[in-house]
């Protein structure tokens, strides 16, 4: 088993204990093993450090936890470094999405013109990371969960010697919610997506080793005027039936975009509005639980639910283990897709064992959404470059770029509104005219 240490950037963060417990539940693969937590509210990082001590010492574990709001001095000598975190926190993201809207634009945390201000304040934070990894701890992996997830990872590969995979779960998720759309056994489907993150889609789609297409396609006929098949099931089944590959959720922001446009419009709050009415309850049941002999997290009442980023551990445990573990990773291409760039920062399966993470090519992006996943490609280049050294000339001709912007008049005021918005977390070079 391994032993290390890692620096957690965003321990004090809402998906804090739910990090922790995944942590803890493969607590044995690296007994002896120090958490550094680091964020800036001492208060909250505290709280969590109670969590995870009591969880481990629950299940009988050699785990040192530590706290700090000194980002370098928790850095030093780590061999990991996962971060997780939110510049401007959820009222930063209610801008990024609430503002666009006023544009007739899609705000989300992750597309569109949110996601790029989402990811020119991470990757602006990033940079500072990085400059301390090189300084205290060179040889470290960066575990990167901090959104928009290959974007950071596209400008941290471009300008950095530093060793970083992205890391999401929706590879993993997407397809069993579409099966379970279908009303089919999500155990039973078998999956291999490539793209982008937020804009991978299925090359391989088995279910109980016979292709899966045939039976989506007929799920959609079954059941496209079922009115108790929800808006997003439905649409992902739509594009399932009609493209020939299963998409993730996000894809419906581009495929069907005018619908979805409206649906916000018409919305009262914004998806950061509701998560920020929960955020007092998740404090307080985390609160709740820190007082307990052995801590138990209720995922109804935890960020995300429980075991949280789980997929970053998992990618731990191959690399400092030497599993030779197949997973989903966000890496540099080199090959992997023969459609996109080498050095483009792409989402795929990856061999991680103690040499590294390795892509694995399994062909072609498909056909129907090849030129999508192209477009947002060259935008993620864009974006990821004028988030690390650029103004808001590079900005804007970055957001232009991005498919759900209307026009380059709507992109220049859109920025301008959020740049002026998330001001006290961006560059000057950002902002200047």
């Amino acid at each position: 088993m391994a032993r290390i240490k890692l620096a957690y950037v965003g321990g004090g963060s809402t998906r804090g204990g739910g990090t922790m417990a995944s942590f803890v539940a493969q607590g044995e693969n690296f007994q002896g093993s120090e958490i550094v937590l680091i964020d800036l509210n001492r208060e909250r990082l505290e709280l969590v450090k109670t969590l995870a001590e009591k969880m481990a010492r629950c299940r009988g574990l050699d785990l040192r936890i530590t706290a700090t709001v000194d980002r370098r001095a928790g850095l030093a000598g780590c061999d990991a470094v996962l971060t997780s975190f939110r510049p401007g926190g959820f009222e930063a993201r209610v801008l990024d999405e609430r503002i666009p809207l006023k544009h007739g634009a899609i705000g989300q945390e992750t597309q569109g013109a949110g996601g790029f201000f989402m990811a020119l304040r991470s990757i602006h934070v990033m940079q500072g990371i990085v400059a301390d990894v090189e300084a205290v701890c060179p040889n470290a992996w960066i575990f990167n969960y901090t959104n928009p997830v290959n974007l950071v990872s596209e400008a941290v590969t471009h300008h950095s010697d530093v060793r970083i995979v992205s890391l999401c779960e929706g590879p993993l998720i997407y397809p069993r919610a579409l099966a379970a759309a279908a009303d089919l056994d999500p155990d039973d489907l078998a999956t291999v997506s490539i793209g982008l993150n937020h804009a991978s889609f299925s090359v391989q789609h088995t279910y109980r080793g016979e292709d899966a297409l045939p039976l989506f396609a007929a799920a959609w006929e079954r059941k496209r005027d079922d009115p108790s098949l929800a808006k997003g099931p439905r649409r992902m089944l739509e594009i399932a039936a009609a493209l020939g590959t299963l998409p993730t959720e996000y894809a419906q922001y581009y495929l069907f975009g005018d619908e979805i446009l409206a649906d916000l419009l018409a919305k009262p709050t914004t998806r950061a509005e509701d998560i920020l009415a929960a955020v007092p309850d998740y404090w307080r049941h985390y609160r709740e639980q820190a007082e307990r002999d052995c801590p138990e997290l209720d995922p109804a009442r935890s960020r995300g639910g429980i075991h949280e980023l789980e997929l970053a551990i998992d990618v731990m445990d191959a690399i400092f283990n030497d599993r030779g573990e197949t997973l989903p990773v966000n890496v540099r291409n080199r090959g992997a897709i023969a459609d996109l760039p080498d050095d483009l920062v792409v989402e795929c399966l990856g061999y991680a064992d103690r040499h590294g993470i390795a892509p694995l090519a399994h062909g072609p992006l498909p056909k129907p959404v090849a030129g999508l996943v192209k477009a947002l490609g060259a935008y993620q280049a864009l974006a990821a470059e004028a988030a690390w050294t650029g103004t808001r000339r590079e900005g804007i001709q970055a957001l232009t770029a991005n498919p759900l912007c209307p026009s380059l008049a709507k992109a220049t005021a859109i920025y301008d509104d959020l740049a002026a918005a998330h001001e006290a977390y961006l560059p000057e070079r950002l902002l200047a005219g």
